[in-house]
C-alpha cells in the first residue's frame, strides 16, 4: 500500500534489480538538473574485498567535484544537513542502508533494529524525503523479483525494503524503473 502523504515538488525514486543500471541512471539524473550534487552514501565500509570494490566503483563512477556524504545510519539527519533549494541531493542506496539497520556488523552497539525502532526510522525518512526542497533523487533495489527468501533474517530483510520501497514511491512523484539500462517510467 503507497502513502498518501503530500509529495515533495522534486522528489525520484529510481528502482532497479543488481547491477540494472539504476545508479548510472541516477547519477545521470543528477548531473542533468545542471544543480550542485551531494552524494549521500549509504553503504558501510568494510575490509571485505568485494564491498571495498563495489564502493570503489560507484566513487570513479560520480565527478570529482560532487560532495559526498557517508551517512551510516542517520539518512533523515543527513538529508536534513544537506538539503536545499537549488542543489541536487543523490541517495544511493536504501538496500544498504537498510543492511546496516537490520544487519549490522556484531560488534555495532546499537545491534539490529527492533520493529517498532525501524517504523520510527522510516516515519523520519519520510517526514523528510516530504519537507526537504531541491531536488532529491533516491535509488533503491527492486527485491520482490527474485528467488523467495529462506531463513527469518532474509525474508525480514526483504519484507522491510519492500514495505520501504512502497512508500517512498507513495511519496515520489517521479518513479523509474531501470531494467538493463534502460529506464520506464511507473510514475509521473
Amino acid at each position: 500500500m503507497t502513502d498518501l502523504a503530500p509529495t515533495s515538488p522534486d522528489l525520484t525514486f529510481v528502482l532497479g534489480g543488481a547491477r540494472s543500471g539504476k545508479s548510472a541512471f541516477a547519477e545521470h539524473l543528477a548531473v542533468q538538473s545542471g544543480l550542485p550534487v551531494t552524494y549521500l552514501a549509504t553503504a558501510a565500509i568494510s575490509d571485505e574485498p568485494e564491498m571495498q570494490a563495489r564502493i570503489a566503483h560507484h566513487r570513479a563512477s560520480r565527478p570529482g567535484h560532487w560532495d559526498t556524504v557517508e551517512v551510516g545510519r542517520d539518512l533523515a539527519g543527513a538529508l536534513r544537513d544537506v538539503a536545499r533549494e537549488g542543489r541536487c541531493v543523490l541517495v544511493d542506496c536504501l538496500p544498504l542502508w537498510l543492511a546496516g539497520w537490520l544487519c549490522p556488523p556484531e560488534d555495532h552497539p546499537e545491534g539490529p533494529a527492533t520493529d517498532a525502532q525501524w517504523q520510527g526510522i522510516v516515519d523520519a525518512l519520510a517526514a523528510t524525503l516530504t519537507s526537504r526542497p531541491g531536488k532529491i533523487v533516491v535509488v533503491s533495489n527492486e527485491i520482490g523479483l527474485g528467488v523467495i527468501p529462506m531463513g527469518s533474517v532474509t525474508r525480514r530483510y526483504v519484507d522491510e525494503l519492500g514495505r520501504l520501497n512502497q512508500r517512498v514511491a507513495g511519496l515520489a512523484p517521479h518513479v523509474r524503473f531501470v531494467v538493463a539500462g534502460l529506464p520506464m517510467a511507473v510514475k509521473g
